[in-house]
């Protein structure tokens, strides 16, 4: 009867179990969404946006995903809605750089946004993530994902706290008017750069 190599059995199954897992993390990273898509314009990335997932490590490593439902474009100096219609300040200066940061902000004094840079070097322009799904507001999923001012800066290609991954899912959507963007004045108010899932939020 032929002996068996059991330190070469271990062996071959220790190497397929490695490649294994190789396999998954590269079909992971390759899920995730890299700064050539940010670096297109924000009028394409925002609706592209929806349906793809948000990613939150948290602290105990563990992972959560979270389908984007709901966005908003912010398109450079010229939108007078955008934060970079002021120019480049100690707030806004990641929004200059190529697309696939995170840009940070407070209001009123308690809610955080999540927005994602895109576009090219010098073009400051933001995605504005406005719900997902489980929660309908930019300060709630903010708040329920633990988000705030120490992400600004955070590389989506790069981080392991929070990324977005593509899903390959397609979904319906409508356009509508900017939320909360009056003082912008009623040509840039009225622009259509909302995107929102057709029935997103409905019960």
């Amino acid at each position: 009867m032929q002996k068996i190599n059991l330190a070469g059995l271990r062996y071959f199954h220790n190497l397929l179990a490695q490649r294994q897992a190789f396999q998954v993390a590269t079909l992971v990273y390759c899920m995730r969404l890299s700064k050539e898509f940010f670096s297109q314009d924000v009028l394409k990335v925002a609706p592209a946006l929806l349906g793809m997932d948000l990613v939150r490590r948290y602290p105990d490593n563990t992972i959560s995903r979270y389908t984007i439902l709901e966005t908003e474009a912010y398109r450079g100096e010229t939108d007078l809605a955008c934060h970079a219609s002021k120019g480049k300040t100690k707030r806004t200066r990641i929004m200059y750089e190529p697309g696939g940061y995170v840009y940070m902000y407070l209001i009123y004094g308690m809610y955080w946004m999540l927005n994602i840079v895109t576009g090219e070097v010098d073009e400051p322009q933001a995605v504005l993530i406005r719900g997902i799904k489980g929660f309908d507001g930019p300060g709630k999923l903010t708040r329920s994902l633990a988000l705030n001012g120490s992400f600004y800066g955070a590389d989506l290609e790069k981080d392991d706290q929070i990324w977005v991954e593509n899903t390959g899912i397609s979904l319906p959507f409508t356009t509508g008017a900017r939320i909360g963007v009056a003082y912008a004045g009623e040509e840039w108010a009225a622009k259509p750069w909302r995107f929102l899932v057709t029935g997103a939020y409905s019960k």
